[in-house]
């Protein structure tokens, strides 16, 4: 199978390219700055979206998007919205209109769109949240589902992606190396999270799998409060984790930033397991042991 990737030089990026490769699939990248990058075969121009070329491709992943770390300003978060909603319905005019047509488009999407939903247990078909994010994603899905006819939709509900070499996991690590880390607000929040080999794997049994359609729940199955991730964490590092921050300190960050560390999201990846997916990190010590490990 020849595979797309959109955000060809990104951290995830980097993982699902490797585990297609070792799969036997062939790669094309796009970036807005394209340049030879292995183990691509080609790197085409992202930018304008309206004009990407889709030849020869028979399923694309779709993970192009501004970084959700950063001032949420005002210019930051329609940044946000804009690389996901509005360039994946241009996507999705590619694939219905263009000359090209692979056969599925998998895009990621996010945890977020189910919003703060407490101790409740979340599936795919549970309905959408409230706030900033959940409506970023919920556009997202719905821009998404707009190529579908002709092609097959998946859209990954991700959670935090733990990898050594990008992503949250080197910035906690630095924090609680130095013994700064603490639970967030009161800890009790569900924090989804799947470990970046898993989400690799996962993109990849979404784009071979054409009985997988619509919205995948990216999380791995062993969920855990904000509260067992800090206590893990400081256990994986042997380090104590002595400074919570209290919720009223992170509800000041600017442009309701505080929704990415207080929303609480019990998610089970239930769409995953029931079409045979396995994960090779579905608990938190053996994750986070593998990441820190490296």
């Amino acid at each position: 199978m020849i595979i797309g990737i959109t955000g060809a030089t990104g951290f995830l990026a980097r993982h699902v390219a490797a585990a297609a490769r070792s799969g036997g699939h062939e790669l094309i990248g796009f970036s807005r700055s394209p340049r030879p990058l292995a183990p691509f075969r080609e790197m085409r121009p992202w930018l304008p979206v309206s004009e990407v070329n889709l030849a020869d491709i028979d399923a694309l992943i779709h993970l192009a998007g501004e970084s959700l770390f950063g001032v949420w300003s005002k210019t930051r978060k329609d940044r946000i919205r804009s690389t996901r909603v509005n360039d994946t319905c241009a996507l999705a005019a590619r694939f219905r209109d263009g000359p090209h047509r692979p056969a599925a488009l998998i895009a990621a999407s996010g945890a977020a769109f189910y919003g703060d939903r407490g101790g409740e247990e979340l599936t795919e078909a549970s309905p959408r949240g409230q706030g900033f994010l959940a409506d970023v994603c919920y556009g997202w899905e719905a821009a998404t589902t707009e190529a579908s006819p002709p092609a097959r939709t998946v859209s990954l509900r991700t959670g935090m992606v733990l990898g050594h070499d990008g992503g949250a996991a080197p910035i906690l690590g630095r924090i609680f190396r130095l013994a700064l880390g603490g639970r967030l607000g009161s800890g009790k929040q569900w924090m989804p999270w799947i470990h970046a080999a898993d989400m690799a794997r996962l993109c990849l049994f979404a784009a071979e799998n054409h009985a997988l359609i619509g919205p995948v729940n990216a999380v791995a199955p062993g969920g855990v409060t904000n509260a067992q991730f800090t206590k893990t964490m400081a256990s994986t590092l042997h380090r104590p984790a002595f400074l919570p921050v209290p919720a009223w300190a992170l509800r000041l960050l600017p442009g309701g930033m505080h929704e990415m560390f207080l929303q609480s999201q019990h998610i089970i990846p239930a769409a995953a397991l029931n079409a045979g997916f396995r994960f090779l990190h579905p608990d938190l010590p053996s994750a986070l042991s593998d990441v820190f490990s490296r």
